[in-house]
């Protein structure tokens, strides 16, 4: 079987070169000779896109942000060698607590919120 193939696209026009360069050195630290090659490709269009395989992992236009290395890593990593440990970047990313913390508000306010209308007819509360 072929060694994995990390793509890093990103936008020339952006100047985004340190960072993907950045998170191919990342990368390369943390898989060593388990990636078989990182690419950079150059792009235009505010892209900063990751594949492995050809397999996008990672979409900023997507997401609407850049990746945490830790969610990038465990990522690359559950394409590659599921069952590798990444020790520290295995635990929870800062997005994803913030965004079960924004669900989770979201929630509360939603069901207070419906208790609160029951007496109140205004649909701005």
């Amino acid at each position: 079987m072929p060694s994995p193939r990390v793509e890093i696209h990103y936008c020339t026009g952006c100047r985004w070169l340190l960072r993907a360069g950045w998170t191919a050195q990342e990368l390369l630290t943390t898989f060593g000779d388990t990636l078989g090659e990182v690419s950079l490709v150059p792009k235009k269009g505010g892209i900063f896109t990751v594949y492995v395989d050809g397999y996008m992992v990672f979409d900023r236009k997507t997401e609407e942000r850049f990746p945490e290395m830790k969610e990038l890593k465990q990522l690359v990593r559950n394409r590659i060698s599921p069952d590798m440990s990444l020790g520290h970047s295995d635990s929870v990313v800062k997005s994803q607590q913030q965004q079960q913390s924004t669900e989770d508000v979201q929630q509360e306010l939603g069901s207070s919120k419906d208790e609160s209308n029951a007496d109140n007819s205004c649909p701005n509360y």
